[in-house]
């Protein structure tokens, strides 16, 4: 495959992960939101604390769509690795999330439940980003690339029949200046 071509094969294949992985998002997102307005109109939970509820329960529904369907392919041993460092990641995700939220509501106090959603949906964008590079670059590890195949068995035949040739040759040689001698 020409250089052209394998990264156009790379390009594809990135696309589809980062559709798979937005349409995961995309269903953890209006889990997040529901969650957290449910929470904000229900409870007397304080802003910041239900948002960070909400982002922990949208948290295992991506993780079971991630490990499930995004990134099925992926390397299935160590799960307990892998759930690890999902919830460590996922945690600073969640840091990210909840601090533009928390700089919303208590710096500037911006409080009301639109501003309180635009503020959760901005800090989930951020999130997001920081999200996808860890996922993929340390949470679902790439299997790794098959070994490519050998040469061909006739190309490895008529290779061993030119080191045999050579070899027969250099012992003609020795021969022949063995008896010069």
């Amino acid at each position: 495959m020409s250089e052209r071509g394998a990264l156009r094969a790379r390009l594809d294949q990135l696309a589809r992960e980062v559709a798979k992985f937005g349409t995961v998002g995309a269903l953890g997102l209006v889990v997040n939101i529901a969650v957290s307005n449910l929470l904000w109109r229900t409870t007397d939970l304080q802003v910041v604390r239900a948002g960070m509820l909400a982002t922990f329960i949208a948290i295992l529904f991506n993780y079971v769509g991630f490990r499930y369907w995004t990134y099925r392919d992926r390397d299935k041993t160590g799960r307990t690795r892998e759930l690890t460092l999902f919830l460590l990641f996922s945690g600073v995700g969640a840091v990210i999330e909840n601090g533009v939220l928390y700089v919303a509501t208590y710096g500037f106090g911006w409080d009301t439940p639109l501003q309180s959603n635009v503020f959760k949906i901005l800090g989930i964008g951020i999130a997001t980003l920081f999200r996808f590079w860890s996922y993929r670059t340390w949470v679902f590890k790439a299997l790794p690339a098959p070994e490519p195949a050998g040469p061909a068995p006739a190309a490895e035949a008529l290779e061993g029949f030119l080191k045999q040739e050579r070899r027969s040759e250099r012992a003609s040689r020795g021969e022949a200046e063995s008896v010069r001698r």
